[in-house]
């Protein structure tokens, strides 16, 4: 046991196994090796002014948190790699002054003790100390672009080693983006990190299923965000991972519409794009039903279609399979039923190849999930070839269906937003689709909903 305080984000919180410091400690390690000699300097986030002497909430970076889980503003990771390889925390000072006001800081010592680093400092040393750790190296590793004032301050201390050429002192020859490598090592989940995915979705799918059955005709969607919201606090989650999207009827035609500030109209549809974070890492549901508990006839035939456009999506996701695969599947479904309907005119061929059916499905099937909701990784390999899927991946597939009114739609159709999402984990012999308790069918939602 140690005696500083441990991080709320690095303790064991409930049964959920969460990852332990041997874990950071691994992939900092990891990332030694793949930067072979050279110097990574990775800041986490700053903290953001709201208004006036407010702040956001604080979140850190996901790149630094993956590497060090420190959750504390003001604090810089320094990997170096190389003959005499070491991994240095910058961090704020221990303040107890401060503490009164703004809540427990580890300082550099604790910091140091608790989460396994070979060396910290206060993070006003950071200027004075990093010419010497630059110094002579082959290869700087940082995420050039990600931030202008952290570029600048980068400019700065290779302008002064530059300077110092006479003396034998030279700058690193080379910046590499650091996030190339850490994307990689990202893509791939530990145990402990799907654990704590499980448990985010399992929060997020209890909070869809509170709003279905709290929602009816005449509600403001902004009051259904908040049952939304209830039950991620209620559960332990203090953050969405994304602004919640409560789309009624026509809204839901709006891919990115969060303003949630509609009344509820009977005979409408409902669309919810919602998720936790829970101790940095992100779920992903969106579920699609109806206002008044029951679909009408089109609404069936329209969520039917979106429900089998997933269900065969979901059928590519195994190891092995290429990541456009579900996406490919579920559009060849979404299109030939956009035919039937009559909303799009020729062959399945020929509507894939016009692009006729975007009017409609205008996005792709899904993305990487993970710290981040639409997490780190590459989609293509080098060669252009879309990457493989492994186990340990984790992403989400959700098809949709938008049909805004137009000339050549006929009215029975108009403002009919639909799109179903689950979050899967690739296995080794499949996949483990976590979100799966969210009523889904359209059996499982009315029976939900009667139940009110």
């Amino acid at each position: 046991m140690t005696k500083y305080e441990s991080s709320p984000w690095s303790a064991r919180t409930g049964l959920v196994e969460t990852v332990q410091i041997e874990e950071f400690k691994a992939r900092r390690q990891a990332l030694m090796q793949k930067m072979g000699h050279g110097v990574a300097v990775i800041p986490t986030a700053a903290e953001a002014v709201r208004n006036r002497d407010s702040h956001y909430p604080y979140r850190f970076d996901s790149y630094f948190y993956h590497l060090t889980g420190f959750d504390e503003p003001e604090a810089v990771v320094v990997i170096v790699a190389g003959d005499s390889p070491k991994s240095i925390l910058f961090c704020r000072d221990k303040d107890m002054e401060r503490e009164i006001w703004d809540g427990f800081r580890h300082g550099p010592a604790g910091a140091r003790e608790v989460f396994g680093f070979d060396e910290s400092y206060s993070v006003s040393e950071l200027d004075q100390r990093i010419g010497d750790l630059l110094a002579n190296q082959p290869q700087l590793f940082f995420a050039l672009g990600a931030d202008a004032a952290w570029d600048q301050r980068l400019g700065g201390w290779l302008k002064h080693l530059a300077s110092q050429a006479r003396s034998g002192i030279a700058a690193p020859a080379a910046i590499v983006d650091v996030r190339r490598l850490l994307d990689e090592m990202r893509l791939i989940k530990s145990p402990a990190e799907l654990a704590l995915m499980r448990e985010a979705a399992d929060i997020t799918v209890d909070a869809h299923k509170r709003a279905m059955r709290m929602t009816k005709a005449g509600m403001m969607e902004y009051e259904v965000e908040a049952e939304i919201l209830h039950e991620f606090y209620r559960r332990g989650s203090r953050a969405p991972a994304y602004t919640s999207i409560v789309a009624g009827g026509g809204n839901a035609c709006v891919l990115h519409y969060i303003t949630n500030q509609d009344r509820l109209k009977d005979g409408d549809l409902l669309l919810i794009d919602a998720g936790c974070e829970w101790q940095g890492y992100a779920a992903d549901i969106t579920r699609t039903f109806p206002v008044n508990g029951k679909f009408s006839a089109v609404q069936k035939d329209v969520y039917e279609l979106v429900l089998a456009a997933q269900d065969a999506a979901m059928a590519q996701v195994r190891p092995g399979q290429h990541w456009n695969a579900p996406h490919e599947a579920a559009l060849h479904v979404l299109a030939q039923g956009l035919i039937d309907f009559g909303l799009c005119q020729g062959s399945l061929d020929s509507v894939l190849e016009s692009g006729d059916y975007r009017r409609f499905y205008m996005h792709r099937t899904g993305h990487w999930l993970g710290l981040d909701v639409h997490d780190a990784g590459e989609y293509k390999q080098a060669d252009g070839a879309w990457r493989p899927l492994m186990p340990g991946m984790v992403l989400t597939v959700e098809p949709g269906c938008y049909i805004r009114p137009a000339d050549n739609v006929p009215e029975h159709f108009w403002n009919i937003g639909i799109r179903i999402e689950d979050n899967a984990v690739v296995t080794a012999d499949g996949h483990e689709i976590t979100t799966v308790a969210a009523p889904k069918t359209i059996q499982e939602i009315e029976d939900w909903m009667a139940a009110r």
